[in-house]
């Protein structure tokens, strides 16, 4: 087990109100949080709480003021959900079959009207258990890119937005989330409990696994349909990127607890890996130069909304209502940010139907039987079809190719 002393001595200087403060690179910041000696920061443990500190020490040596309840930290104690990414049951009375998680909240005041709220979760899974897709027994979980890559992009945003010429048109709002893996927790619970007026707030920036820019620099962006005014500036200022769109508000991550109260989102993600919800999701992996493309790509965003009035906010569809019951699974990690025709595989779980079958990370997966496969709606449109124990045909492209290979759900 790795140890690193660097997240106390950074936190000592931070404590020294004489000190100056170094500049600090995503990269260190990820080193901190993904790191051993953080335990995989589940929510309500003792490692999520020396999380916590470090980020409001950050906060705090950005010369941010503190904007939770109790300086920069608002609590919330909830009872346990095991069902992930569902409304969790708030209550008031801590007992032995709750839990405690705190987001970690700091303030801009640039005596403007409108507030943007920037955030990102900072909870992760701790050893593994629920949510896990690793098999083989508890191990740390330190979730570099999921999420440690999120919140050092909301701190590089945060000494840009303090610190660098910034739009000074609106107030902005940093949180660090908690409770996200157990259920959208920690932006459910601000949302209720807010410590700013929620009317104020002109949009909201989500960053949820934005560590792992592939080779394509293709970056996935819901919310777009958010407000009127997104798709525009989203794409004007991609430059170097490829942007797969995304209208919808909703989705598994804490931008939806804001659209649901009726504020435009854009949530930020580079998309699905092997790795995820694993202990291999670690610092070795993370793309720290895209780091910056992307960082730079929202500052730029954040600017051009700065000469806007307060968005307006308009409804999306919500595709969570429309997808479609399935009793089997391929035993895949799809790659969300596939443009193509049909369903690229981007990770092939073990001893599942598609590694019995031969299936392989690459594939493009272009009909199921005799159901043509265009995209992941129609994937799991599919899917849906099919009983467990069933045999189909399944039709792939590989590198150009086509092949038929039969699976047994």
């Amino acid at each position: 087990m790795r140890s690193i002393p660097m997240i106390f001595l950074i936190i000592l200087m931070f404590s020294c109100k004489e000190a100056k403060i170094p500049v600090i690179t995503m990269k260190e910041d990820v080193s901190v949080l993904a790191n051993d000696s953080l335990g995989g920061r589940k929510t309500g443990s003792d490692y999520e709480k020396k999380a916590a500190k470090y980020i409001a020490k950050r906060f705090e040596g950005l010369k941010l003021q503190p904007k939770g309840v109790n300086g920069f930290f608002q609590k919330f104690t909830f009872k346990p959900s095991k069902n992930p990414h569902q409304e969790a049951e708030f209550t008031s009375e801590s007992s032995d079959s709750t839990q405690t998680g705190e987001n970690v909240m700091a303030y801009l005041d640039n005596q403007a009207e409108n507030i943007v709220v920037i955030g990102a979760h900072y909870d992760h899974l701790g050893m593994g258990g629920e949510g896990s897709l690793f098999g083989d027994g508890p191990a740390i979980h330190n979730g570099a890119d999921d999420n440690a890559s999120g919140v050092a992009m909301m701190l590089h945003l945060a000494e840009k937005l303090q610190q660098h010429g910034a739009p000074k048109s609106n107030n902005y709002l940093f949180i660090a989330f908690s409770g996200e893996e157990e259920g959208l927790l920690g932006s459910n619970y601000f949302v209720k409990h807010p410590t700013i007026d929620t009317k104020n707030v002109t949009y909201m920036i989500n960053m949820d696994m934005v560590g792992r820019l592939n080779k394509e620099n293709t970056l996935a962006v819901y919310g777009v349909g958010t407000s009127p005014i997104f798709k525009g500036v989203v794409n004007k200022n991609a430059g170097v990127l490829n942007i797969i769109e995304n209208e919808s508000g909703v989705g598994p991550s804490d931008h939806t607890s804001f659209y649901l109260a009726d504020i435009p989102v854009l949530h930020f993600f580079t998309g699905q890996h092997e790795d995820y919800h694993k202990p291999s999701d670690d610092i070795e992996k993370v793309n720290f130069e895209g780091m910056e493309i992307v960082s730079n790509y929202i500052f730029k965003i954040i600017k051009d909304l700065d000469s806007e009035n307060k968005m307006q906010f308009q409804k999306t569809k919500n595709e969570s209502e429309v997808v479609p019951d399935f009793k089997v699974t391929l035993g895949v990690v799809p790659d969300y940010l596939f443009g193509g025709k049909g369903m690229r595989i981007d990770g092939v779980s073990e001893d599942k139907p598609a590694q019995k079958a031969g299936l392989q990370k690459g594939d493009v997966v272009v009909k199921m039987g005799n159901l043509g496969i265009t995209d992941m709606m129609s994937y799991m449109n599919s899917l849906s079809k099919f009983e467990k124990g069933q045999t189909t045909t399944v039709t792939i492209d590989r590198a150009g190719e086509l092949k038929e290979v039969e699976v047994t759900f």
